[in-house]
């Protein structure tokens, strides 16, 4: 029987002016639908955080989990550093999704 592969994501997600919102998930496709479709009362609701702009995967859930406290604990700066490293316009990259 060949060895189930599982797939972790830590991601952002960004308004246009670009507040942030740093997730974790087993299923990227699903969450960022969720975040699209927010329901009132919510912070990404509230900021119109709506567009995936980073992500990193991973195949343990504990590297993701230390991924996403690593990321949640740096300087607005760093954030926005590494986004815009990988994503420097800051486009929807599941726009096609």
């Amino acid at each position: 029987m060949p060895l189930r592969q599982y797939h972790f994501y830590v991601y952002f997600m960004a308004s246009r002016s670009h507040d942030l919102y740093i997730g974790f998930t087993n299923n990227i496709f699903r969450r960022v639908a969720e975040h699209r479709t927010a329901p009132a009362g919510t912070h990404t609701a509230r900021y119109n955080i709506n567009r995936l702009v980073y992500y990193e995967h991973f195949t343990y859930v504990l590297n993701a989990i230390a991924r996403e406290k690593e990321l949640k604990n740096w300087t607005r700066e760093k954030k926005l550093s590494l986004i815009q490293s990988n994503n420097p316009t800051w486009q929807d990259v599941a726009h096609d999704w």
